[in-house]
């Protein structure tokens, strides 16, 4: 990706402030949801989780079935559905059931419905006479994390990975959220066809936590063998927003990212006699160390760089000595320039120090698993922007920083198609307002206690995906 685009990001900020300004001097704002009723508090005993997760707690199904109570115009059937999401998460490629649901409830919309796009994939086509063609996309997987949010509908499941171990798994990134409020946005445009013309793909894509979904559906014909769209629009929650505000980031905003494994090749031997041994552990130590200076030391300071050892595993005794040790990493950039220094001077340092220490054989480097930096089309952003302003209120949309996260919607942009990632306020906004003024941080994305405000987020998440499709969709494309 060429950071020749970053100027037209920076020069569309001034025009999405302007157009955000006027619109909230000729609109009252008004809220993005209807008032909801008070929230049940959380059960006793519960885990002290977060504030969140009590208010969302109370508006669980009851243990004889109720139906769950909901606020405002929020259908009681789409809540279901994201109780039963939240309950039964999937890991990455294996997202079977949960496919096979949405695909269901396109089919029950009119929608023209293929399963099994790039494994588990869902396309689904509505077509309105001529017009543009957008496509709007949602996650299916969830993560191996055991859930402690104490909600009455959390996931217990566990279930195989890829390497056969048994494993948690919870929808701790908010997919959950991301399905119900697509699906909730597919029931409302095909309700308003008389609004808007062109054709609406909606594609629920597998393995996004392995950063491997996009690339399988578009390998699998996803530009050709369904309406090529002009526009792809996706959503993404964070704690980071209170529920009922979205943001909006032209240009990049999610880092790329790779995962790095290296092996450190030594000589094992009895921890007493280290002089007949090579110790790799050290070599490691050494290593790890020395990658720190890559960030400080070895490129530009105006350009971010993460480099980050998430896993060092060696030996299997006190006083053994092994014969290799592996590590994990993860690296996060925006530059492609930058990123290609970063990885290299990762081989090049592990090397040197195996080197230095008199090993005999060179350390393995591989780059196992890599996604692009995400980059939201400046121009596209800033009329979304506007959509969303006109629809939650100027005062509920704000611009949100760039984070050094990383996921593979970067892949359709990639593809050719002007796209843009909004992010969907998911807090409480008590709580957030009490965690800020502590200096503190809610739980984040992927952490075993994280709950969004649940209805809420969802509410405000397909007034939001609405209103994004009917203005792309409601004009001439261009």
């Amino acid at each position: 990706m060429s950071d020749s685009r970053r100027p037209y990001a920076l020069a569309a900020v001034p025009a999405v402030f302007a157009v955000l300004s006027l619109l909230a001097a000729l609109l009252p704002a008004r809220p993005a949801f209807a008032a909801a009723p008070p929230k049940a508090p959380a059960a006793t005993g519960a885990p002290a989780a977060t504030a969140a997760t009590a208010a969302t707690a109370g508006a669980a199904t009851t243990a004889g079935g109720a139906a769950p109570a909901v606020s405002g115009d929020l259908d009681p059937d789409l809540v279901a559905l994201y109780i039963d999401l939240h309950r039964n998460p999937e890991l990455s490629l294996h997202e079977q059931k949960t496919a096979a649901k949405l695909a269901e409830r396109l089919r029950r919309l009119g929608f023209e419905v293929t399963a099994g796009v790039g494994g588990t994939g869902v396309v689904g086509v509505l077509r309105n006479g001529t017009g543009p063609t957008v496509m709007l996309r949602t996650e299916l997987d969830a993560l191996p994390v055991e859930e402690k949010t104490g909600l009455a509908y959390a996931s217990t499941v566990k279930a195989r990975n890829d390497a056969g171990l048994e494993v948690p798994v919870m929808h701790a990134c908010g997919h959950d959220v991301h399905m119900t409020v697509w699906v909730g946005t597919a029931a409302r445009m095909a309700q308003a066809r008389n609004r808007w013309h062109g054709t609406l793909v909606m594609i629920a894509q597998p393995a996004e936590e392995v950063v491997k979904g996009a690339k399988a559906m578009l390998a699998d014909g996803l530009f050709g063998r369904f309406p090529k769209p002009d526009y792809v629009v996706a959503l993404h929650d964070t704690p980071k927003l209170p529920a009922g505000k979205v943001g909006f980031t032209p240009g990049f905003i999610l880092a790329s990212s790779d995962s790095v494994d290296v092996t450190i090749y030594g000589k094992g031997g009895h921890g007493a006699a280290p002089q007949t041994t090579i110790d790799p552990v050290v070599i490691a130590a050494r290593t790890v160390l020395a990658w720190q200076t890559i960030v400080s030391r070895e490129k530009d300071p105006q350009e971010p760089a993460v480099v980050t050892v998430g896993s060092i595993h060696g030996g299997t005794k006190h006083n053994i000595i092994p014969d290799e040790v592996k590590l994990q990493l993860t690296v996060r950039t925006y530059n492609r320039e930058v990123r290609q220094r970063v990885l290299d001077a990762i081989a090049r340092i592990a090397k040197a120090e195996a080197a230095a220490a008199g090993a005999e054989r060179e350390p393995t480097v591989g780059v196992v698993e890599s996604t692009p930096a995400t980059y939201n089309d400046p121009k596209l952003t800033a009329r979304v922007a506007a959509a969303l302003a006109r629809q939650l209120g100027a005062g509920n949309v704000v611009e949100a920083p760039r984070e050094m996260a990383s996921e593979d919607f970067s892949e359709y942009g990639l593809a050719g198609v002007p796209a843009v990632m909004v992010r969907l306020g998911a807090a409480e906004p008590a709580a957030l307002a009490r965690a800020q003024a502590a200096g503190k941080e809610l739980p984040s994305l992927h952490s075993s206690l994280f709950a969004p405000d649940r209805d809420p987020t969802l509410h405000t998440g397909v007034a939001a995906e609405t209103a994004m499709l009917l203005d792309l969709l409601g004009k001439p494309a261009g």
